[in-house]
């Protein structure tokens, strides 16, 4: 018979041995807990995996707003740019509108005075009493072949017969293409055709109107009146394009990162329940473990094949921290620090200011210098020596290294800039120096241009280094 008040192992107030489970319950019991604690774990261990692709989620939000706002800087950037060189453009049209003014009254002009010179050479024809020699008869034999007026033929020359015999023979040369020869008009009677056009073309110069007429010229100014008002409010409404440009860009940049974070909002939303999950899970498995403690303690030891099942259920919840640099989901957010998981750059924020690239002129210094880097400086000796020759192109090539190293930078859109102050007379000063080092290298030098070419190199020199230091001084 079993004894019904049988005492505990712990001490505690016995209970009846009716109620006591038997050993397969209990490690049957016992292996439910710890198969519902191994499951949590094998949840709970996916957390480390969430919060590294969670934490690249935060990367790549950052990295498309970055880009976002690099587009709406380069936008910004073009837009200035197109702004600049539009008014440059209006600014040089209005410039030149006086001298298209004075242009289109010269072309004017030349078109009424040679209006005038055609409708004379038109209106004067050829008659028997006005050339001598011409009688009649050679006046019809010019007409069959189309020459009446003045305006009809434009010179005369002499070439071989038509038939190749008979010698050279006088040509009339029409004035709408194509050459005649009119028996009987040789060189004493072409002579004085020719001398007839022209004394007609001299009268028709002469009566030719030399000014413009009034209504002609005030036709023309209200040409270029009209033409100065449009180029006037064309550069008046280029400031108000551009910002209307810059608004839709400004607008399209806010659409965009609207778009970004309306998706970072969900994304964070379900981060977050994900992690509510996870602690729920952990606050789980430390009751299921604090179930298995209590069973153990009540029921002992259920067997040598549970026990290492259950040591290892039973092993510390660490409280599910994350993976290293990876923030703890039970701190505060304002007191974590982020931690990127991607190379870390100079420059992560977009261009918030468009500036002013450097402008493509430095090429003409640029290729130049380079040129002489390789070719010389235009040795006239071939007995220069290998110093002077060696020396001129490190020093070509030195300078072409700088100017390409400052230039090349300030063309991009992200660093855009001018050049630094100081490098124009730099520039030149190298100019003039490789000019003089040519000119006195040559066996017969002309000094004073050497000289004078030295001077002024040593001038450049001297003011592009004074406004470089100065530079630096203020930045």
């Amino acid at each position: 018979m079993i004894d019904s008040t049988s005492a505990r192992r712990d001490g505690s107030t016995p209970v009846p041995s009716a109620t006591v489970p038997s050993p397969s319950a209990i490690r049957a019991e016992r292996r439910q807990l710890i198969e519902s604690m191994r499951a949590l774990r094998r949840l709970l261990d996916k957390r480390p995996a969430f919060e590294l692709s969670d934490q690249q989620r935060l990367n790549r939000e950052a990295r498309d707003r970055n880009r976002a706002e690099a587009v709406h800087g380069k936008a910004l950037q073009r837009i200035h740019e197109r702004q600049v060189r539009q008014e440059a453009s209006l600014n040089q049209q209005l410039i030149g509108l006086d001298g298209k003014r004075e242009s289109q009254e010269t072309r004017a002009l030349a078109v009424l005075r040679r209006e005038s010179i055609e409708r004379a050479l038109n209106n004067t024809y050829l008659t028997s009493s006005e050339v001598n020699g011409i009688g009649k008869g050679l006046i019809r034999d010019l007409a069959a072949h189309g020459i009446r007026t003045a305006a009809d033929f434009e010179r005369v020359s002499w070439g071989q017969a038509p038939n190749g015999k008979g010698g050279d023979v006088l040509y009339i040369h029409r004035t709408k293409g194509g050459k005649v020869h009119i028996n009987g008009i040789g060189q004493h009677r072409g002579r004085p055709l020719l001398e007839w056009r022209q004394s007609v073309l001299a009268r028709a110069e002469a009566r030719a109107p030399r000014l413009l007429p009034p209504d002609e010229r005030h036709r023309i100014a209200e040409i270029i009146d009209a033409e100065r008002v449009r180029l006037r409010k064309e550069l008046a409404d280029a400031p108000r394009a551009a910002d209307k440009t810059r608004k839709e860009a400004t607008q399209l940049r806010t659409e965009a990162l609207g778009r970004l974070a309306t998706a970072e909002e969900e994304a964070s939303r379900l981060a977050a329940v994900r992690r509510t999950d996870f602690d729920a899970m952990a606050e789980k498995l430390l009751d299921l473990q604090a179930q298995l403690s209590a069973h153990i303690n009540e029921y002992g030891d259920a067997g040598r094949r549970i026990r290492r099942a259950q040591a290892r259920a039973l092993r510390q919840v660490a409280g599910m921290p994350p993976l290293p640099s990876i923030p703890s989901p039970h701190a505060p957010a304002d007191t974590v620090a982020r931690v990127s998981l991607r190379k870390r750059t100079h420059r992560t924020e977009a261009l918030s200011t468009p500036g002013v690239r450097a402008g493509l002129g430095w090429l003409i210094p640029i290729v130049f210098l380079g040129l002489t880097s390789v070719l010389g400086v235009g040795e006239p000796d071939t007995t220069a020596p290998v110093w002077f020759r060696v020396g001129t192109r490190l020093a070509a090539l030195a300078v072409t290294a700088e100017l390409l190293r400052l230039w090349v930078p300030r063309r991009r859109w992200r660093t855009a800039g001018p050049m630094p102050s100081g490098i124009g007379p730099l520039t030149s000063g190298a100019f003039f120096a490789l000019v003089a080092a040519s000119i006195l290298a040559d066996t017969d030098p002309n000094d004073g241009a050497g000289w004078a070419a030295s001077v002024v190199s040593l001038a450049l020199l001297v003011l592009g280094i004074t406004l470089r230091m100065r530079n630096r001084t203020e930045d």
